[in-house]
């Protein structure tokens, strides 16, 4: 007679099959709601630190509450994949007359291959133990950070991102919600102690105070996902950012435990890892279409990432790009003619 296995031996095997499967970091958290998630959302909306990403504001009763996308769901497995980089992500800022792109999106779409993977666990799940399951990876409403400190994976920092003591914050997220119960893990503790080099880290002061974070001022959030004008201040200090930032993720002290990423699909473009801004600024939506195909970046669209490399290039200080800065200031996108413009008189001042 076949003996059922126990709830911690199901835990067990999913862990190790997470593991054999790529994942880094394996966590086991309660589908029950935590009202502090809601409360810290609405926190946030109502400063309206949140921008233009009006979803974040929605009242649709599913962020924060996992049983409204998935009913039945009783476990929340959080898993983790590590993107961390070989090098030093900050070294590009000695280079002006390069654009700086995030670590997570010199790769290819980590959506894609995050996805497949849950759903490799997923029907492993469903073959062995007949559960109903759902994968989520990032465009869904699921508190994924905070889920990830109950189920021990890391804590949130002082840059709202999160931390772990083997990866630093290296981590690409995902979640498995399946109806089997079973017994959570510890939460994680906050380890930032008294350090704030994260927060001090940041070019536009995009941290009011720890644990907290004014999307309206954080770069990411301006070369990815705001799609109008920016500040002359926020710009100035944008640096050769082009598409995302990582500096306060690099100045934190426990990315120095971290390891490259062993995943292909999450190695760098050799052609995204320092990328002329005299190339990339004169892209038209084909050759921008074509040159990003299978990168996040793509998504952004070509007007919002043409902004963000007139912006560097005009922050470059470097008069050889004037040609190029006048050349764009007749594009017949608005957005991309205005930056030009604010290039053009910079690179004639330098």
């Amino acid at each position: 007679m076949t003996r059922t296995p126990d709830h911690q031996e199901i835990k067990e095997a999913i862990r190790a099959k997470a593991l054999s499967l790529g994942f880094e970091s394996v966590g086991f958290a309660s589908a029950e709601t935590d009202p502090n998630d809601q409360k810290a959302l609405e926190t946030f909306t109502k400063a309206g630190f949140h921008g233009d990403m009006a979803w974040m504001a929605r009242d649709d009763k599913r962020r924060g509450d996992p049983k409204a996308l998935m009913p039945g769901a009783q476990t929340i497995i959080v898993l983790g994949m590590n993107y961390g980089p070989g090098t030093d992500p900050t070294a590009i800022f000695e280079h002006p007359e390069r654009g700086a792109i995030s670590v997570y999106a010199q790769g290819r779409d980590y959506h894609d291959t995050v996805k497949k993977r849950l759903k490799q666990l997923g029907r492993w799940m469903v073959e062995a133990y007949a559960t109903d399951i759902k994968v989520f990876v990032d465009t869904a409403p699921v508190m994924e950070k905070p889920l990830a400190q109950r189920g021990g994976i890391g804590w949130q920092g002082k840059h709202t991102n999160l931390v772990s003591r083997e990866s630093g914050s290296w981590l690409f997220l995902g979640e498995l919600f399946t109806d089997l119960d079973l017994v959570p893990d510890s939460p994680e503790i906050d380890h930032c102690g008294s350090c704030d080099r994260c927060m001090r880290a940041c070019p536009t002061d995009a941290f009011p105070k720890a644990y907290e974070l004014d999307a309206r001022r954080c770069i990411s959030y301006l070369t990815i996902e705001h799609a109008g004008d920016i500040d002359d201040e926020l710009m100035d200090a944008m640096g050769n950012h082009i598409y995302g930032c990582d500096d306060c993720l690099a100045a934190c002290p426990w990315t120095k435990f971290g390891s490259p990423t062993d995943e292909p699909a999450f190695r760098p473009k050799v052609e995204l890892t320092a990328p002329r801004l005299a190339d990339l600024a004169q892209l038209d939506d084909a050759e921008f279409r074509a040159f990003f195909s299978g990168s996040p970046i793509k998504r952004t669209g070509r007007d919002r990432f043409v902004r963000n490399t007139l912006i560097a290039l005009g922050n470059s200080n470097d008069p050889s790009l004037l040609k190029i800065a006048e050349a764009m200031t007749d594009d017949v996108s608005p957005l991309v003619s205005k930056v030009a413009h604010r290039a053009v008189k910079k690179l004639r001042e330098a």
